[in-house]
């Protein structure tokens, strides 16, 4: 059987339509003329050659000089970079917006070459095209959209789903991003306008796991606006009417899954479903997630994506203070926020803690909302948040009580770890920041995790010059590495879900699995944690350069895959069957995985009626 599953590799690194390093086959298409230029899919500006233009009935609608895929990405690039020259001074959401203009209107008018800019200047472009600009994005969609991208269901779709779905041109779909824009990167209620971030996602879904750009979908979810500023502007886009909630918002979402689900029962799907309000009740994003993934092949990025990455930094942590994984069970770690994002980084943390120690372990996990830190004693507390809420007398020693406040747990916990995921700017100033110099770690951890980079509870510049330059720091936003003197830099780790959620779907898609299970989850934030060498850990790198997402999603991919075969979930892809997955090596699912990683490059037309 082993050879079966080298010869399904063998075979696979052959015929791979998707294997980058091989000459592209021919491509057929249903379309001529100027139809084919206005596809995005298929355009290839002044790059089509002579021969393709008379068969396509191009000849006479392009210039007549014909531009390599080389000079084009070159133009394109000196046409940003003068951008970025003639824009210096400007306020920096101007520029960032100027930025993601450009980028977009080559989307609209080319993907291969547009995905081949990503891919290539990924460390550079992925702040524009995902967070933290996708954020400004979301906030000003309605006055930004110039072209339809993806699908929108709203409430007034009820009982139409099931047709609207194959509206969608793309016979195959194999990753799907859907958000119900309730709660868009601590920027609140951005309604219909929370579309940004399903595109972005797919964007970081092709450039960085090699999903083709024909085979994603990205979905709004439209069941109304809580907020009042969008209800009242001229130029928004969504429904004009209060959200729909209970079960009434539960219908809705059901229909699409069930919609979604019989068109493409393979695919892979990724929700973004928060609805959360002000006191951080997470009721919706965890009701859904139950729901639904036993049933379908989702997961939800909020929860588990944001809890695999932090978890990463969490194990890497434990790395850098020189001690074994298995010392996390022991780690002190204060989380503050108790919305969808801290309590998924809690869950899998206890997970993690119960498969090292058992299920009598004992995790110090400390848990703060806006009301101070969450014990037994306080009243109607969120069933999500509770296995969390400490007893009284777990905490009489250390002098505490319930609602005590952020300085005040911090001073007597002494935590190796601070973790925010408030959503709070400026939570974590400068006296909470000095209490963490008394940490009962030597290598104390801070992680200001909350996005946009306004919204982030400190600064990095702010945590190493207050909390001492022994510490580990980590971010949701991209800040500059610190200058501490005499040589020494204070590295910023960006705990960014994009490490991450690529991995868990290509690796999910690959391997055929029928759901996504913790163990998968688990897998990849571990594989995550692992990636960096020793040396570079004792530095206070966490996570590696985003230069090598790809690598990066390969492994993950990798770990993922073989997980999900470990747990006999995965049936297999397309020629690959389970067998096959089960009889290959480490390093052949990896391989397995980078073989399946689509490339930009233009592949020739062929016409077909």
């Amino acid at each position: 059987m082993w050879r079966a599953a080298r010869s399904a590799v063998s075979s696979l690194r052959r015929r791979s339509r998707w294997y980058s390093t091989a000459i592209p086959g021919p491509c057929i298409v249903h379309k001529r003329g100027a139809d084919i230029l206005h596809d995005p899919w298929f355009n290839k500006d002044t790059g089509f050659p002579l021969t393709e233009r008379d068969r396509l009935g191009l000849r006479g609608l392009l210039p007549p000089r014909v531009i390599s895929f080389q000079q084009q990405y070159s133009r394109f690039m000196e046409s940003f970079r003068s951008l970025e020259k003639n824009t210096q001074g400007q306020p920096e959401s101007s520029v960032s917006l100027a930025k993601w203009r450009i980028l977009n209107r080559l989307h609209d008018r080319n993907e291969t070459l547009y995905y081949r800019v990503l891919i290539d200047n990924i460390k550079d472009f992925a702040p524009i095209v995902y967070t933290p600009t996708v954020g400004l994005v979301c906030q000003n969609y309605s006055g930004l959209f110039r072209r339809p991208r993806g699908m929108y269901f709203s409430a007034k779709d009820k009982g139409e789903m099931m047709s609207m779905i194959y509206n969608w041109p793309s016979q195959q779909v194999d990753m799907i991003v859907i958000t119900d824009g309730s709660r868009i990167l601590g920027l609140g209620d951005l309604g219909v306008q929370g579309i940004g971030i399903p595109i972005g996602k797919l964007d970081m879904y092709v450039a960085a796991a090699g999903i083709n750009p024909q085979r994603v979908l990205p979905v709004m979810l439209d069941v109304g606006t809580n907020n009042q500023r969008l209800l009242e502007d001229r130029l928004y886009l969504g429904l004009r009417q209060p959200r729909l909630e209970g079960e009434e918002y539960l219908s809705i979402v059901d229909e699409f899954m069930e919609a979604v689900h019989a068109r493409w029962p393979k695919a892979v799907v990724q929700v973004y479903f928060l609805f959360e309000f002000e006191d951080f009740q997470a009721k919706w994003a965890f009701e859904t997630l139950h729901r639904y993934r036993k049933r379908f092949c989702m997961f939800n990025d909020d929860i588990q994506g944001t809890a695999g990455v932090a978890l990463a930094g969490l194990l890497g942590t434990v790395r850098a203070q020189g001690r074994p994984l298995t010392d996390f069970a022991d780690q002190k770690i204060v989380v503050v926020g108790a919305g969808s994002a801290g309590l998924g980084v809690l869950n899998m943390a206890m997970q993690a803690v119960s498969r090292m120690s058992g299920p009598s372990a004992h995790p110090q996990f400390f848990l703060l909302d806006k009301n101070g830190l969450i014990t037994k004693d306080r009243k109607n507390i969120d069933p999500a948040a509770s296995p969390f809420a400490k007893d009284q007398h777990e905490i009489e020693g250390l002098g505490l009580r319930e609602g005590a406040g952020l300085l005040e747990v911090v001073k007597k916990v002494k935590p190796h770890v601070l973790l925010g995921l408030s959503a709070v700017g400026g939570l974590f100033n400068e006296e909470v920041l000095k209490a963490m110099r008394d940490s009962d770690s030597s290598k104390p951890a801070i992680f200001a995790m909350s996005n946009p980079t306004n919204n982030a509870e400190c600064t990095a510049a702010d945590a190493f010059k207050h909390a001492g330059p022994n510490i580990v720091f980590g971010s949701g936003s991209p800040f500059a590495n610190v200058d501490l003197g005499n040589g020494k830099i204070g590295y910023v780790n960006q705990a960014n879900n994009m490490y991450l959620f690529p991995g868990i779907g290509l690796g999910a898609l690959l391997s055929g699995a029928r759901i996504i299970s913790d163990t998968m989850l688990e897998a990849a934030a571990e594989r995550l944690a692992s990636y960096m060498s020793d040396e570079e850990v004792h530095k206070g790198l966490l996570y590696p350069s985003i230069d090598n997402i790809r690598d990066i999603t390969a492994e993950v991919g990798a770990a993922v895959l073989r997980a999900a075969v470990a747990e006999e979930l995965a049936e297999g892809h397309g020629e690959v069957g389970p067998k096959d997955l089960e009889h290959m090596s480490k390093e052949e699912t990896v391989e397995y995985i980078r073989l399946n990683m689509w490339d930009p490059i233009y592949s020739p037309l062929v016409h077909e009626t």
